[in-house]
């Protein structure tokens, strides 16, 4: 009996092992950088590797935290990062939501793989495809659109293109979450409703709505943590980089990354800490709330 325990859980660990080697490997060791966010990090010849250069690079502190918030850029950077995720998480679980509960009411099975196919299918698309198709339709001279105005000169329409787009490729995905929580339902208490004599917008407010709760709340709680996380390639390759953009296009994970251009990387990591930490502290507020409001829900 002990043999065949045993033998079950060196069989269960070594299926976990790989899954622990990139959560450790990717996630967890480089952790050890995140004092570059305190340092003035440059390359230190004749032996520029990563170890030397933090072991001799300088102390700063909080400089490059100071030197972040303290330029022109950061007000609109903040703005543009938590304006957007916040208009991409209400439609984004309004639109999943309604798009999962109509696809449920489809009752020819080959309609509906069809359509799981097609929503799902952009996300598969990176944002450097999907931004040549957007290029296609605006660009300058040749684009089908181009006779309506200067699309990568002016500011106005690019909140409702970058939302538009961002939608486009995530609603399938999302769609397709809420749309197994809702075949996760116990079929019985529609057929139950039904007999009592309940519309369909009945059944769909007291018994889907109900129950997906606690897939909607821990998709809202995930969302919440990741509001100061933008989608880099959203934001900078759907606008082309464009100059004249980047007051509507300019996030944190774009500063982030002109940051290291300009050999940045202890600034580049300071950005990056403070997203995460933000991301962390914001899980942990949401969760509380739920946590006090409908404890069975929470995450934690």
């Amino acid at each position: 009996m002990f043999r065949a325990k045993h033998r079950k859980t060196i069989a269960i660990t070594i299926m976990m092992l790989p899954g622990f080697l990139w959560l450790f490997i990717l996630r967890y060791l480089p952790m050890g950088g995140i004092i570059m966010a305190f340092q003035d990090y440059r390359p230190h010849p004749p032996n520029p590797t990563l170890i030397n250069n933090i072991i001799n690079s300088r102390f700063v502190g909080l400089d490059n935290f100071e030197f972040i918030f303290a330029t022109d850029r950061a007000f609109n950077m903040i703005r543009n990062t938590i304006g957007y995720n916040l208009v991409f998480i209400i439609l984004t679980t309004v639109l999943s939501i309604a798009l999962a509960i109509a696809l449920n009411e489809i009752t020819k099975p080959f309609l509906a793989k069809a359509w799981q196919t097609l929503m799902f299918f952009p996300f598969f698309i990176s944002w450097v495809v999907a931004s040549y198709f957007v290029f296609a339709f605006l660009a300058p001279h040749f684009g089908i659109f181009s006779d309506i105005r200067n699309w990568y000169h002016e500011t106005e329409p690019w909140p409702f293109i970058l939302t538009g787009a961002n939608l486009w490729k995530n609603l399938g995905f999302n769609c397709i979450i809420y749309f197994a929580a809702i075949k996760g339902i116990d079929q019985e208490q529609y057929e139950a409703a039904a007999i009592d004599g309940a519309s369909k917008w009945r059944q769909i407010w007291s018994i889907t709505i109900p129950g997906i709760k606690p897939m909607i709340i821990i998709l809202f709680i995930m969302a919440i943590g990741r509001i100061f996380n933008a989608d880099f390639g959203l934001f900078w390759n759907v606008p082309n980089n464009m100059g004249p953009l980047m007051s509507v296009t300019e996030v944190f994970d774009t500063y982030v990354f002109r940051a290291m251009q300009t050999m940045s990387v202890g600034m580049s990591t300071a950005a990056g800490l403070f997203q995460s930490f933000v991301g962390f502290i914001l899980i942990m507020a949401a969760n509380t709330i739920v946590r006090k409001v409908d404890k069975e829900n929470a995450l934690i």
